[in-house]
């Protein structure tokens, strides 16, 4: 019997997740991407063995990876999009805040991802209508939460949204703090977190369109019920774009209006 969609995105996840643990504490090589942009070694062995995994199972199909780039047919409707270790910063400090992120794309719709947790050894799935988390082997349904209050903000660059968003400004605000309980984690993982309802929110500037980082975390939120829009309250991926993502329609309308009044006027 061929292996679901779903199925595929949790092992593929997995067998990431296994590498970066195995790898995790080694002298590991470095390679630049840009002035202020690396992958590790572990990076690039974990999308290869991702990559082994999808390809051995569905080999028509498309993949983009982090550290690889676009392989496969141009123009495919199934498209796999693979981040191996989101937090590389993290994990080569040291860190284990970091998620193997992999989604697959049919059309212009995400039909399934799986977002691994390496070390806590969770995958935080989803087939488009069920979203649950494996442990274990064993499911347990999500259901989102504003009662931590925790909402992440990511302060990676670019920002452009700058002057009339600026991520940091946004913690600054003492609204922020009376509200919510600010987390700077610089890993996709906490999407996963808004989907289980451990976090209450995430923040993040930029433009997200079939981000190898974000569609996994996006599509597990979307499936858990979540509010999630662009920047200032938009449908996803349009105008200036951004993302906002809450457990709630009330936190989500918190989250807008401290985001509305960085604004700057008009003229």
């Amino acid at each position: 019997m061929m292996i679901t969609d779903e199925e595929l995105a949790i092992a593929a996840a997995q067998a990431g997740a296994a590498v970066v643990r195995a790898m995790y504490g080694a002298p590991l090589e470095r390679f630049a991407k840009s002035a202020h942009d690396f992958a590790t070694a572990a990076d690039i062995e974990a999308e290869r063995t991702i990559l082994d995994v999808i390809r051995t199972a569905r080999p028509d199909d498309a993949v983009t990876g982090e550290e690889s780039g676009h392989t496969g047919p141009d123009g495919a409707e199934r498209v796999w999009l693979v981040d191996p270790l989101c937090g590389t910063l993290n994990y080569a400090a040291g860190g284990m805040l970091v998620a193997v992120n992999v989604a697959l794309r049919v059309g212009s719709d995400v039909t399934a991802a799986a977002s691994a947790d390496p070390f806590a050894e969770e995958v935080f799935w989803t087939d488009g209508d069920r979203v649950c988390v494996r442990r274990g082997g064993v499911d347990e349904g999500l259901a989102p939460s504003p009662d931590s209050r925790l909402v992440d903000v990511n302060l990676d660059p670019p920002f452009p949204n700058e002057p009339d968003f600026l991520a940091a400004r946004l913690l600054a605000d003492p609204g922020f703090g009376e509200r919510f309980h600010p987390r700077v984690l610089s890993t996709t993982l906490t999407l996963a977190w808004v989907a289980a309802g451990r976090w209450a929110g995430y923040v993040t500037d930029g433009h997200l369109r079939d981000s190898v980082h974000f569609a996994a975390g996006i599509a597990l939120c979307r499936a858990a019920g979540c509010v999630v829009t662009g920047i200032h309250g938009q449908s996803l991926h349009t105008g200036a774009g951004g993302l906002v993502v809450a457990a709630d329609r009330e936190a989500h309308a918190a989250l807008l209006a401290l985001i509305g009044k960085q604004a700057l006027p008009e003229g």
